[in-house]
């Protein structure tokens, strides 16, 4: 009675459109999907195979490389994708008048929709000496390369797109850090005759460490959830050596027409990020709280 004449009622009646509209769109599907992990169906004919669905995912040998191309593109994205966003937000946060319009330009690639960019991109990498890369690399006397047609650099072109495409958000999320931080920390740096590079190393990482944590596991996340590009861009080509594990799902549900197999890679790529997840989240728990 304590808690409904503190208005316990009425905040779990507005509290319920939330709750109904989280599970119906989002927990629903995911209980779905466990039960469609262990059927064949194709939402006309159902049958129940077990485990069969994560056996045959197992043993697909299509399934390793399609791992090993995710594993390689999150690597990628992490060497040529996480410093450029920390480097953008400390250049901009030393700005003064520039700092609005800095900022802007620095989002302005987020604008884009995803599949126009990646068209664009495309086009820039035409292997032909009309492509935009090549032409450039004419005027040295270089090229003109096959980029998304050599495989050993289609993925690294496709990374360098995701990085043109997503380092905005990360910037403005680090520049925001970066204004919360006291300006007193720099002035006594600057006192005690600490250059840029120690002030960088000494304040502005120790205060951005909770952030760049967190930033570091949905990074890793989302490159193992990749998709979009390289399907527009190779389609997993050439030899499959861009193919990943999104694109593997994808095809077993809409080429193959396999829904069972599809949802079971589904759950193991869910259970594997999960678990890469407590594990980041433990071993980071010290660093991130001391």
């Amino acid at each position: 009675m304590r808690w409904v004449k503190r208005g316990g009622l009425s905040t779990l009646v507005f509290f319920l459109p939330l709750l109904l509209s989280f599970g119906l769109f989002s927990w629903w599907p995911i209980l779905r999907s466990l039960l469609l992990s262990v059927q064949k169906t194709n939402f006309i004919t159902t049958d129940w195979v077990g485990f069969q669905n994560f056996a045959q995912v197992l043993n697909d040998p299509l399934l390793g490389t399609a791992a090993l191309n995710t594993l390689w593109f999150a690597t990628l994205a992490f060497i040529m994708g996480f410093p450029v966003p920390i480097v953008l937000a400390v250049v901009i946060a030393e700005l003064r008048r520039a700092r609005p319009i800095a900022s802007a330009l620095v989002y302005l690639p987020v604008i884009f929709p995803p599949v126009v960019a990646v068209l664009l991109w495309k086009a820039f990498f035409n292997p032909g000496n009309e492509g935009v890369f090549n032409s450039i690399l004419g005027w040295f006397h270089l090229g003109p390369l096959a980029w998304l047609n050599d495989g050993n650099l289609a993925m690294p072109s496709i990374v360098l797109q995701a990085t043109w495409a997503s380092f905005g958000t990360a910037t403005i999320i680090y520049l925001a850090t970066l204004m919360g931080i006291q300006t007193e920390l720099y002035d006594a740096a600057e006192v005690d005759g600490a250059g840029a590079f120690r002030r960088f190393w000494s304040i502005t990482l120790p205060q951005m460490r909770g952030v760049l944590l967190v930033m570091l596991l949905l990074q890793i996340i989302g490159t193992f959830q990749v998709f979009t590009e390289p399907y527009i861009m190779t389609n997993g080509g050439p030899d499959n050596r861009t193919i990943t594990i999104l694109m593997l799902i994808y095809r077993y549900a809409f080429i193959s027409g396999d829904y069972g197999r599809a949802t079971a890679l589904s759950v193991l790529l869910a259970l594997v990020l999960s678990g890469l997840s407590a594990v980041y989240l433990w071993s980071t728990r010290r660093w991130s709280t001391s």
